[in-house]
């Protein structure tokens, strides 16, 4: 089979049927990605390539492909550092020469192809050619930020917004009549779930400056934030999603959770349990206010952040530093939901683990919580390490066997590159590829007419009704 070509990955008449007169052509709904609001809205374009694709220069790219450049000796300032564009992109195209079998290397080639219809390998042959055809393209006003979301058909996208964040760039673009897709905020509160970070006392200022709300106890606090979630809603917001990388649980009283608030805003230190009774009662919290405002709530779980800390210091946050944690989870997410469950307090989640190990005993959780809506509780899509061929078709697999697959909100970047989009393409690809393994050996039937719509509902429905 040619590479990349238009059959790849369809590996049986069924899934070619299902991929090419369903899924290929239904829009995207990214509903979690990490593309900045601003640029969206002023439509820059590009400088080149490299900026685009591997990093602005101000440590905010692709940590996906730094990561693979580090293990193949590329020096660091061909990778986030200061040296010339066309040495940073040459020693990417040597790297993807040893790259085979990474997802990465699909990504890389799968964006050349859809976005600048190069069908070539990028090595380093061919990496000129590449670097100056993409940069004069890069450089025409069709590819400017929002034509390269409309370039993939992109219906609806979720930025990740802070909650005390002003959403100026979402007012403005509604206000202007927006575009051909939607651009809304999602609350991500994560400054509010750490009280041990640096600058906590100064982001309760904010909070409380843009609510016009005093912070004095804990239940103020979950106060000034159901009015940013108000605040969010009136401007489309309907998402959470919070980065509780580690799962804990651990009961308090009123009095104990003001101490810890109170503590934390004088930056003095917190042990681990008040940080596991602060954390605990706020995602409860939480959880009330947006059961409460109809809301989904989105858990991203066990990602060890920042093991490199000599790297981390010279770097900043999010820059590839960060693996897979494997402590225990599901004792204290069953707590949590049994918890919230008596008051009747639990929103539509989805929830991501970034170790593959627990996505049966999180699909086995939920389904002890289900009820009162349609798919309340869902395993989130395969996500970061785990979005290759094989964790995509593992959790598929897992959310089919122990829940509804044809309620799966599908596909979603969880990117901050402008050029991620094809991710959904491959996602789409996987899904066609395995319904068509399972009807071949007569586990599902070989109607496609059957099979049609539960594609395109996860492929788009599914999630655009997140928003209904």
């Amino acid at each position: 089979m040619p590479f990349l070509d238009d059959d790849y990955l369809l590996t049986t008449d069924l899934a070619r049927e299902l991929y090419h007169e369903h899924a290929k052509a239904m829009p995207i709904v990214d509903y979690h990605c990490h593309l900045h609001p601003e640029e969206i809205y002023r439509d820059p374009n590009f400088s080149g390539i490299v900026e685009a694709w591997l990093t602005d220069g101000n440590n905010y790219g692709d940590h996906y492909k730094w990561r693979l450049e580090r293990a193949n000796g590329v020096p660091e300032r061909l990778i986030t550092g200061d040296a010339d564009p066309w040495d940073k992109f040459l020693a990417y195209a040597q790297t993807m020469e040893k790259a085979i079998g990474s997802p990465v290397y699909l990504w890389t080639h799968q964006e050349l192809r859809r976005y600048f219809g190069i069908d070539e390998e990028l090595n380093s042959r061919t990496a000129r050619a590449i670097f100056d055809q993409t940069n004069a393209m890069l450089a025409m006003p069709e590819f400017s930020r929002r034509n390269l979301l409309r370039r993939m058909n992109v219906d609806t996208i979720c930025t990740t917004d802070d909650p005390v964040d002003s959403l100026e760039y979402h007012i403005a673009f509604e206000r202007e009549g927006g575009d051909s897709f939607v651009m809304l905020p999602a609350m991500r509160p994560d400054k509010a779930l750490n009280p041990q970070a640096d600058g906590f006392a100064d982001w309760l200022g904010k909070l409380e400056d843009v609510t016009g709300m005093s912070v004095e106890s804990f239940d103020d606090l979950l106060a000034a934030l159901d009015n940013r979630v108000e605040f969010f809603s009136a401007h489309g917001g309907k998402l959470s999603d919070h980065a509780a990388d580690l799962m804990t649980y651990r009961p308090s009283t009123t009095a104990q959770r003001d101490a810890i608030l109170e503590k934390a805003r004088r930056g003095e230190e917190l042990d681990a349990d008040e940080l596991c009774q602060y954390r605990t009662a706020l995602l409860l919290g939480l959880m009330r206010i947006y059961r409460k405002h109809d809301w989904t709530m989105q858990l991203h779980i066990h990602a060890l952040r920042n093991i490199n800390e000599h790297e981390f210091a010279e770097h900043g946050p999010d820059t590839g530093f960060d693996s897979i944690n494997d402590r225990s989870i599901a004792e204290p997410f069953a707590a949590l939901l049994n918890e919230a469950a008596k008051t009747d307090s639990i929103p539509k989640m989805l929830v991501y683990s970034l170790n593959p190990n627990d996505y049966l005993a999180l699909t086995t959780i939920m389904g002890c919580f289900q009820g009162g809506m349609k798919q309340k509780l869902s395993l989130g899509n395969a996500w970061w390490f785990n979005d290759t061929r094989r964790g995509i078709r593992q959790q598929i697999e897992t959310l089919a066997e122990g829940s509804l697959l044809g309620n799966f909100v599908g596909m979603t970047t969880d990117s901050r590159s402008f050029l991620s989009f094809p991710r959904h393409d491959f996602f789409r690809r996987i899904l066609c590829e395995l319904l068509g393994e399972w009807a071949s050996r007569g586990e599902i039937p070989g109607d496609a007419e059957r099979l049609a719509p539960l594609v395109c509902d996860i492929s788009y429905h599914n999630a655009k009704e997140l928003f209904i």
